[in-house]
């Protein structure tokens, strides 16, 4: 499966942020296949085709874009590795309905009936996911909502995708490379030794993560 990113104007600040997040987690888009949407751009933005060479740069593997304008120059629309872009061994998710053209009164969710190997990973931008289940170290679990794990989380967790702070993240057992919720992330280095092991849960109080015991 494949993570989208949605860049918005201004891009250099966005690009700011961007790189901001990667300091926090350096290795966060490691083997990651990447889908760029650029239905935010303007038409008139210049030099869209160079932006995707500075993501590149930043070790974003880009597998395919979508909503690229048609003045664009050295951009193809579609899930096909762009002209310099090595292709992705992995498989890309075929999104879900826009909310837009599908409304719903009450959030949606995901259930995942079974582990989450290594290697694999699952973006949910509807509401909660839920894994019935372990997530192994290398795989990768993201929401926009919360994020509940009913076995050991090994690999990485990312809750309240697209601004959400009230996301929280909930797991039998904490053995997770990496926690985030609304772009604010923990990683295994950052995470209490005391808290490994054990049934936890994380939650955004005000610009902190915290992270507590359930048992």
């Amino acid at each position: 499966m494949a993570i989208v990113l949605t860049p918005e104007p201004p891009l250099a600040n966005w690009l700011a942020a961007l790189d901001a997040q990667i300091k926090a987690a350096p290795t966060f888009f490691d083997q990651q296949a990447v889908i760029v949407e650029l239905i935010a751009l303007p038409a008139e933005t210049p030099d869209v085709a160079g932006f995707l060479e500075q993501l590149e740069q930043r070790g974003v593997r880009i597998i395919g874009t979508e909503g690229a304008h048609p003045s664009w120059r050295g951009i193809k629309t579609g899930l096909r590795p762009l002209a310099n872009t090595r292709a992705s061994s992995k498989p890309v998710a075929i999104r879900a309905p826009s909310p837009a053209a599908h409304p719903a009164k009450e959030p949606s969710a995901l259930l995942i009936d079974r582990p989450v190997r290594s290697g694999q990973s699952v973006v949910f931008e509807h509401g909660d996911l839920t894994v019935v289940g372990s997530v192994s170290s290398g795989a990768e679990i993201v929401a926009t909502g919360s994020i509940h794990v009913y076995g050991a989380l090994r690999g990485r967790a990312l809750a309240g995708l697209k601004g959400n702070g009230s996301a929280r993240i909930f797991c039998r057992r904490l053995e997770a490379e990496f926690l985030s919720i609304d772009g604010l992330y923990h990683t295994a280095d950052e995470i209490e030794p005391g808290l490994r092991g054990r049934a936890v849960q994380a939650w955004l109080d005000g610009k902190s993560l915290m992270i507590a015991a359930l048992d």
